[in-house]
């Protein structure tokens, strides 16, 4: 039911989604940019398409944005529409921490740029079985800063975007309207300085801070609460501290 929803609005989403950038195309042009929830990551998508020239795509996710299914533009699968864009060379993820890395939910992720080098998928592994750990590109707390730094040794000298949606943190450093990851502040802060010795950052943005829901229709209401995990939320006042903590560290890491 889900999907014929999305099928039957995908033209339209599209649309309403395109004229919202193009109406905004100034603002969301900065080769910087912070915006609100995760839900629009997908906006991503439409600002590399301005990037001239190659660049490596580098996303810090607790999800790996890669469905094949409809809608094609939405935060689900929008790394698809990323690499669908000739000068994007490559696309890596880094802390995924759901379940969709994982049978058998991987097959509907884009498992052929996967096989083509084209998309890395670093997923953490620690509670996963040890045939799991043996999966391409998967991660443990004990080791991922040293392959972290390996991926960066092969970026020497590239260009590089930068995409950081806050619920690849720890839900006590972020909150959001989706799962919480694995990364801290501080291994987020370590990766930005490592990506800065060895590469040209020309851009990036940071989403993913909680925003409270509001729906225009019923059946939008449907497809969201269907789609979001149920999680408890600090009041509103301590969900603010605690991002806008999150962000004055991460921003001058990512933007300087």
């Amino acid at each position: 039911m889900i999907e014929r929803f999305y099928r039957e609005h995908e033209i339209h989403l599209a649309a309403a989604f395109l004229l919202f950038y193009r109406e905004h195309e100034i603002h969301l042009a900065a080769a910087f940019l912070l915006y609100g929830s995760g839900d629009f990551h997908h906006l991503t998508a439409l600002r590399v398409r301005r990037i001239p020239g190659a660049i490596v795509l580098v996303s810090f996710d607790n999800h790996p944005d890669w469905d094949v299914r409809p809608p094609k533009w939405a935060c689900g699968g929008w790394v698809n529409r990323a690499l669908e864009i000739p000068n994007v060379r490559r696309v890596s993820i880094w802390g995924c921490g759901n379940f969709e890395c994982w049978w058998p939910h991987q097959i509907f992720g884009n498992r052929r740029a996967e096989r083509t080098g084209r998309l890395e998928v670093h997923p953490w592994a620690d509670d996963r079985p040890e045939k799991d750990r043996q999966r391409p590109g998967a991660i443990l707390r004990d080791d991922w800063r040293e392959r972290f730094q390996q991926f960066v040794n092969d970026l020497a000298r590239e260009n590089v975007y930068i995409t950081i949606d806050l619920d690849c943190l720890r839900m006590e450093e972020a909150v959001t309207n989706w799962e919480s990851g694995r990364f801290t502040v501080v291994d987020l802060q370590w990766a930005l300085a490592k990506l800065r010795e060895s590469c040209r950052i020309i851009g990036g943005d940071i989403c993913g801070a909680y925003s409270p829901p509001h729906y225009a229709r019923r059946k939008q209401r449907f497809a969201a609460e269907f789609d979001h995990p149920k999680i408890q939320t600090p009041a509103l006042d301590e969900i603010r501290a605690i991002n806008f903590a999150a962000l004055t560290q991460l921003w001058p890491a990512l933007a300087k």
